[in-house]
């Protein structure tokens, strides 16, 4: 298929591109900087330069080719609107990336036993409430011709497949090396589900093949609370071991969204669809197996 991805350069994006040329698929990815398109081409994709806010460029390539999917901003309402004008009535399949924090609950480092599954989410609280419209709105043009899914992807882990940073481990990594303290937000109890990039990719590359329209997924393949992955971090490094710390101190070192959402919130759901649908089967370890064995070696190429 000839795809057109977006946010190509990114940690996910890149991991899916790369995964996507390996699979036989011709690939276009967007990217920011002029730089990173030689970056793609040693991976094997044609890389465009330009941002989401070309709505024009967005509608060009997404008319020139079989498949879109959108791995850059989950937040950019103006690119999916433009995306789905594109595709309406072709029945072509486009994949939205989403983020599970849209069930966060900035608990402040304390545990939940709220599980949620795909058909019962929760009403979003205020901070997320554009971004699961965003997703209503993916979810909805399957009604206007697009073979239209979300996946909605939990805490990532592993290495891509260019030099890039996931987004919650590395600042926990980068703050204890900076310190020389590892810390979680509060005492840590909050309990994300989580899943390796590896898996993510598998489970994209399946999406693309055989998803029904207006279906959305969490992609998870377990759970983890943070002081235990902080712990395996502390051992992993040499350091003493992890110290809990002040949401508001947290907030000072990550930001709001980051230290109140992205680690400071339970973040548990249980993906069902991608395995009775798709017949996914995660193969990557365990986050606290990747911390211990697999974090500090250098990056390296996705399999897969």
């Amino acid at each position: 298929m000839r795809v057109f991805l977006t946010g190509a350069a990114g940690f996910i994006g890149s991991s899916i591109a790369a995964g996507l040329v390996r699979a036989g698929h011709q690939v276009t990815g967007l990217v920011r900087q002029p730089e990173q398109v030689a970056e793609l081409a040693a991976i094997g994709v044609q890389g465009i330069v330009g941002t989401l806010n070309d709505r024009e460029l967005l509608v060009e390539q997404a008319k020139a080719v079989d498949a879109v999917i959108n791995a850059a901003s989950s937040d950019h309402r103006g690119a999916v609107e433009a995306i789905i004008e594109a595709l309406a009535g072709t029945n072509k399949v486009f994949l939205h990336t989403s983020g599970s924090s849209i069930v966060g609950d900035a608990s402040g480092g304390e545990g939940t036993r709220q599980i949620y599954y795909e058909d019962q989410l929760p009403a979003p609280t205020a901070d997320k409430a554009a971004r699961v419209a965003i997703d209503e709105l993916v979810l909805a043009s399957a009604d206007k011709g697009v073979r239209a899914s979300v996946l909605c992807n939990t805490l990532i882990y592993g290495h891509g497949a260019l030099p890039r940073d996931s987004v919650q481990l590395p600042r926990l990594l980068k703050q204890a090396r900076r310190s020389g303290i590892v810390r979680h937000v509060g005492p840590g109890r909050n309990i994300w589900s989580n899943v390796h990039v590896d898996d993510v990719v598998s489970l994209y590359l399946l999406a693309l093949e055989k998803s029904p329209a207006g279906t959305f997924y969490f992609v998870e393949s377990g759970e983890a609370a943070f002081r235990d992955m902080t712990a395996a971090v502390a051992k992993a490094l040499d350091m003493g071991p992890a110290q809990d710390w002040p949401l508001p101190e947290a907030i000072a070192e990550w930001g709001y969204e980051m230290a109140s959402y992205g680690l400071g919130s339970n973040s548990r759901v249980r993906g069902e669809r991608s395995r009775k649908l798709l017949g996914w089967q995660p193969q990557g370890p365990s986050v606290l197996e990747w911390i211990g064995n697999d974090m500090l070696q250098p990056p390296h190429t996705i399999s897969g």
